[in-house]
């Protein structure tokens, strides 16, 4: 089963990435407070599909190309697992284990990143 997620432009320093997923729509929306970016201007959003055969090297590929000056992270899951993509970090998660959940939004609350962590 293919992965489904959100990769956002202006969180990659490589965005050659985007040729290797395919979007299935884009969103831009301009950065307000909640977003806790203010250095842009907006967020660029993409939804993106990711093969299962490739969800491993791709996500790993995704954390070498996120911005090194701030942390931001991507996400991506299907069905049974969430893959959470910090920069030189990937979390693979079973969907239904709470305590990795958990360790994901640690490490990811200690990196201060600048997208919000609710969404997992």
């Amino acid at each position: 089963m293919n992965y489904i997620g959100i990769i956002i432009e202006e969180s990659l320093e490589n965005k050659d990435i985007l040729k290797e997923v395919k979007i299935l729509s884009t969103k831009i929306e301009p950065v307000t407070e909640k977003h806790k970016t203010p250095w842009l201007k907006q967020w660029t959003l993409h939804t993106v599909e990711i093969n299962a055969d490739k969800v491993a090297k791709i996500a790993v590929e995704i954390s070498k190309c996120l911005e090194s000056a701030h942390n931001w992270y991507a996400d991506f899951k299907n069905n049974e697992l969430h893959f959470i993509v910090f920069r030189n970090k990937v979390f693979r998660i079973d969907r239904t284990n709470k305590k990795q959940y958990d360790e994901a939004k640690k490490y990811g609350i200690s990196q201060r990143c600048g997208r919000e962590l609710e969404s997992f």
